[in-house]
């Protein structure tokens, strides 16, 4: 037997399923990864998500992307013929007055906020993001929601069998893959619906993203550069910034926020080389001076950094297109950073406030309390990212109100999918003290053919399962490391953090060190609240759910604890999952 199949069948124990009932939903698994499209495809929503399900990208498909990276123009002019066939050219896309945003991290909270910022000024915008929490929709939103399962599956079928009747049988790929399939699909419904701009985020890079198809939008934008997707952007962050400043188009006003000189250096560069105006944003403290403080929907110190860039991105937007009320200009400070100007300091209108502080965008730094359960959502999948949701964590930990009497567990549910260092993001989550943490697949439930928005053809349930063993033993030795006569001391200041964050240590219970693999979310779910959530209320449990020893005695531990603090990380997908469970209105 090989190493890898004992491996698996050591998860399969862990997370307490039979080794026939794991046979069986493996099989299924492969079943439904072979799924054809209808051969009469209905008009039902389920239909069209599972239809877009076959053009899920591959491994092949990535490997192809790895090897065309030489030649941007390939993937662009492929995009081109795409969007040619369904019936639109670029030139139709300048309509849009599109805001163009990538980064590593805080990109879709950037997004968030401008669009929030534009619609409080009685815009009718788009928002094409990804990927989705819970349904597939909510990559395209119109006026900050989803649009509806008949918007989504009456479009979808225009665009599928337009592309459907155009094919060339002589060519290799006769149909787009999923993300350029939905990119093409945003801008038909964003021109159709006649939106009057459309705030676009790049899915992975930007030289070689689909939506860098786009050649005329109104503003550009770059959030905090990080190290991810190494395998397509670069293993460097000067490779990366390079990947991002590929966005930049001549004479289009660019902004962005604070990066390390290196990156900063190429960004530059790139945006010299075309004549592109790149502004470096002023902090968000600036433009609080002389007024009331910011309030943000989204918490967390790090979205302050987004919420700067939105601010610049949306006062632009709003300047080009000849709008008056953009904000009172403040005495310049000059750029602490010679390599690019500073961008303008003005004080933000009301409409703009309101905007920033009515800004939702679920699953990231979100926090839904439900009786003794806590549960800290954030989808940080980087270690920028990763040290951004800690400090989050720790510091509402820092200011909740403890319970009067009973104890307190911490349990960290984690995943993490690709190329991802899951070794280092384990790493920078070891100070928040955790009883317990738990390991699972990004599968909502081990049945999941009527769940086709959370469908995921690209791997198989044996490798996901086979990457939770991986990061429950990143995870035991990372403990091990750690075990000392003085293990639970207060830790040491993180490097510029205030001592005032850190946690106070807290007795270890017995099984302070314990780990657990599920083979699903839900299971996973009903272990860690042990029926205390009013929301959650899933059926009996499955058989043999506590049947490991750490299972077992956890269980008793949970019903006892006055308070329970859950955080939910390392993926979005894992979030979407979770949120799918929690707030069963997010799939109606």
């Amino acid at each position: 037997m090989s190493r890898a199949r004992c491996h698996l069948r050591a998860a399969l124990f862990l997370a307490a399923v039979s080794p026939r009932g794991a046979a069986t939903r493996v099989a299924a698994r492969r079943g439904l990864s072979a799924w054809p499209a209808p051969q009469e495809p209905g008009m039902e929503y389920q239909d069209a998500v599972r239809t877009l399900n076959t053009l899920q990208t591959n491994a092949s498909y990535l490997e192809q992307m790895k090897r065309q990276r030489g030649d941007p123009q390939t993937q662009l002019e492929a995009m081109k013929l795409y969007l040619a066939r369904s019936g639109l050219q670029v030139e139709d896309l300048d309509q849009l007055n599109i805001i163009h945003i990538t980064g590593t991290k805080g990109k879709g909270s950037t997004c968030a906020f401008t669009e929030r910022i534009l619609r409080n000024y009685g815009l009718k915008t788009g928002f094409f993001s990804s990927p989705h929490l819970v349904q597939v929709r909510e990559r395209i939103r119109i006026n900050g929601q989803p649009i509806s399962p008949e918007l989504f599956t009456k479009y979808f079928w225009r665009l599928y069998h337009q592309l459907e009747e155009t094919k060339d049988d002589s060519s290799c790929v006769s149909m787009p893959g999923y993300f350029r399939f939905l990119t093409l699909m945003a801008f038909h419904v964003f021109l159709q619906e006649k939106v009057d701009l459309a705030v676009m985020e790049v899915g992975i890079g930007g030289t070689y993203d689909c939506t860098n198809i786009i050649r005329k939008p109104v503003v550009c934008g770059v959030s905090s550069l990080g190290i991810d997707h190494t395998a397509l952007l670069g293993d460097t962050m000067e490779k990366i910034a390079w990947q991002k400043g590929g966005i930049f188009k001549r004479g289009v006003p660019a902004f962005t926020v604070l990066q390390p000189d290196g990156p900063l250096a190429v960004l530059r560069d790139c945006a010299q080389k075309i004549s592109c105006p790149l502004y470096l944003c002023p902090p968000l403290e600036a433009l609080e001076e002389g007024g009331p403080p910011l309030t943000l929907g989204l918490e967390g110190e790090h979205q302050r950094s987004n919420a700067a860039l939105a601010l610049q991105l949306a006062c632009c937007w709003l300047q080009q297109k000849g709008y008056q009320d953009t904000g009172e200009l403040k005495a310049s400070r000059p750029s602490l950073l010679a390599q690019l100007p500073l961008a303008p300091v003005f004080q933000p209108t009301s409409h703009m406030q309101h905007g920033l502080r009515d800004t939702e965008w679920p699953g990231r730094t979100q926090l839904l309390r439900r009786g003794p359960l806590s549960w800290y959502l954030d989808g940080a999948h980087t270690t920028g990212s990763m040290q951004a949701c800690v400090r989050w964590f720790r510091q509402v930990l820092h200011r909740r109100e403890r319970p009067g009497s009973g104890s307190e567990v911490r349990v960290l549910l984690f995943n993490s999918t690709g190329d991802r260092d899951s070794a280092a993001l384990l790493k920078l989550l070891q100070p928040c003290q955790f009883d317990y943490a738990i390991f699972c697949p990004n599968l909502t439930e081990m049945a999941s053919a009527d769940n086709a928005d959370q469908q995921n053809f690209t791997v198989t349930l044996d490798q996901v399962l086979l990457r939770c063993l991986a990061h429950q033993q990143h995870w035991s030795r990372l403990r091990e490391e750690q075990a000392s006569p003085d293990v639970w001391s207060a830790p040491s200041p993180e490097p510029g953090g205030p001592a005032s964050l850190l946690l106070a240590p807290h007795p270890p219970h017995t099984h302070s060190t314990s780990s657990l693999i599920f083979s699903c979310i839900s299971h996973a779910l009903q272990w860690i609240s042990q029926g205390r959530d009013p929301v959650f209320q899933p059926p009996n449990p499955p058989r043999g759910l506590l049947s490991h020893p750490v299972a077992g005695s956890g269980a008793v531990v949970l019903q006892e604890a006055a308070a329970i603090h859950v955080l939910v990380t390392g993926s979005l997908h894992l979030v979407g999952g979770v949120l799918k469970l929690l707030e069963p209105s997010l799939s109606q």
